[in-house]
């Protein structure tokens, strides 16, 4: 069987896996974003309004269009918002010592598959090893079905815990139906740090920490070890700047050994939307003003400027002179990695979350492959518009509703210390591939022997390690994130089709702009 054959048949069924898991000077671009997808299974329905403003576009009680919408002011520099923390409802931490017997509590999550059974796992762990919390799981099927049914329901139809994805800070920190993770932190003097400060910070809006980050994921470059040994390449050696992408990929179609460097897409949540903003904090800029979001409520984007044009230009030049390929939105996650075992035409690396790591080599294990091994498939940083490997955390964490008895939130509180705790973290980042949050996780068993035995793994939660005191380390904290990603995900594929990459941009911006006035307005 033929390199392309062999070294890439096994990567076909990873993808069935994944699918179904979790200015001015020299150019940035020469220096030497688990997302469960499944759509939607519930309408939204506006309750209290800062929530239920979330998608102004999708709300059907809002006549406003992008197009409609006034042009957001422009301001004369950020102003730090710094809220007080009092405001918001208390974590009343002690309220377990008065319990009378075990506090019940409902969590509601997003995980799939052998993400599920690695949570259920947890869990069972938890219910065994203390008498004063029992937890029942609720499984929502998607991050998106959690979100519309928080919204629609009320405080005694909604969970006690919730895990919700990065890109809703904004939106649920302004809702005033949470309690501030932050207040149960400071009741009962929780430390936090251990606690990757890229990874808390993504939780951050206005000075409160609002959620505890619990399954991290980040971009990561999976490639053929095999297509790169046959086109000369050193294996254990991967792009890090866009321009090793481009040299690498030119040998490997240069030497046959794969038809394309790479497999891309436009997808929202991979390389139109999550990895778009990846970039601009891997190049230390902001994505939208005052902060990204994140020293005061963003008025508009700032993607539209020469870095936003300069990675739009190399994504068209990549695919025209036949260097990458596009497999569309890749809504389902599998695309990139099937275009990899393409028989006729396979390219030889994607750029993918790091939360699929455990399905591909799962894949790769069950022998679906004659002839190859687990360590077939190389895993190392994501490319970038720099020198130095770094990533905006991507995940979901837990957040604690407000409205329920002083038991319940102390209960909620107590089993999220459980979750975000070392060793917990070395357990469940080992079993999932997520990243560990904390520093101390990796010294414990058994992430420690995993990073150890196979240091593919451990790609990820290196790329969180740099601190950077800059707003751009970590995602934006923006009302309509989630249709931001929509718009620059389309700006992508109008760049991969061919069209005018400044116009593309600017239209991007100009809706995206749109969006955040009509949040602003209505929050």
């Amino acid at each position: 069987m033929s390199v392309r054959a062999r070294g890439l048949t096994v990567v076909a069924a990873a993808g069935l896996l994944v699918a179904t898991a979790c200015t001015g000077g020299p150019s940035v671009l020469d220096a030497g974003n688990d997302d469960p997808s499944a759509p939607a299974t519930e309408t939204a329905a506006p309750v209290d309004s800062a929530v239920a403003d979330t998608d102004p576009t999708d709300d059907p009680t809002d006549d406003t269009t992008a197009e409609d919408a006034p042009a957001p002011e422009t301001t004369a520099g950020p102003t730090t918002t710094i809220a007080a923390i009092d405001e918001f409802p208390p974590c009343p931490v002690d309220a377990l010592d008065a319990a009378d017997g075990p506090v019940a509590i409902t969590f509601w999550h997003a995980m799939a598959n052998e993400l599920e059974t690695a949570l259920i796992d947890l869990v069972n762990v938890y219910n065994a090893n203390q008498d004063r919390v029992q937890v029942t799981l609720q499984n929502q099927t998607a991050y998106e079905s959690a979100i519309d049914k928080y919204i629609a329901g009320g405080v005694g139809s909604r969970p006690d815990i919730v895990q919700l994805p990065e890109y809703i800070v904004q939106s649920f920190a302004q809702s005033g139906t949470f309690v501030p993770m932050g207040a149960c932190i400071e009741a009962d003097g929780f430390d936090m740090a251990p606690v990757l400060p890229r990874v808390a910070d993504t939780y951050v809006f206005e000075g409160i920490q609002w959620a505890m980050p619990f399954n991290v994921s980040a971009p990561v470059y999976y490639y053929n070890r095999q297509m790169f040994e046959a086109a000369g390449l050193d294996p254990e050696t991967t792009p890090i700047s866009l321009d090793d992408l481009r040299s690498t990929s030119q040998q490997l179609v240069d030497s046959g050994a794969a038809s394309y460097g790479i497999a891309l897409d436009s997808g929202r949540d991979s390389g139109g939307g999550w990895f778009f903003e990846q970039w601009f904090g891997r190049a230390g800029e902001l994505f939208a003003d005052n902060g990204n979001g994140r020293l005061a409520p963003a008025t508009q984007v700032l993607f539209d400027n020469d870095l936003g044009v300069e990675l739009l230009t190399y994504l068209q030049d990549m695919t025209s002179s036949g260097l990458a390929i596009t497999v569309g939105d890749n809504s389902g996650g599998q695309d990139t990695f099937l275009k990899m075992i393409d028989g006729a035409a396979p390219a030889a690396s994607t750029i993918a979350t790091s939360a699929a790591i455990s399905s591909v080599i799962a894949a790769l294990g069950s022998g679906v492959a004659p002839g190859l091994t687990t360590d077939d498939i190389g895993i190392g940083p994501m490319p970038g518009p720099s020198d130095v490997p770094a990533v905006q955390p991507g995940g979901a964490s837990v957040w604690i509703p407000a409205g329920k008895s002083d038991e319940v939130t102390a209960a909620a509180w107590d089993f999220t210390q459980y979750l975000v705790d070392a060793q917990t973290q070395s357990t469940w980042a080992a079993t999932t591939g997520y990243v560990p949050v904390r520093s101390d996780a990796v010294e414990l068993d058994p992430i420690a022997d995993l990073y150890e035995s196979d240091p593919r793994y451990r790609v990820a939660y290196d790329q969180l390690l740099p601190t950077v005191d800059d707003p751009s380390a970590v995602v934006p904290a923006l009302g309509p994130l989630r249709q931001i990603r929509a718009q620059t995900a389309d700006a992508v594929a109008a760049t991969y089709a061919g069209g005018n990459v400044e116009q593309i941009l600017a239209d991007a911006a100009a809706a995206s702009n749109a969006l955040i006035a009509t949040y602003n307005s209505q929050n």
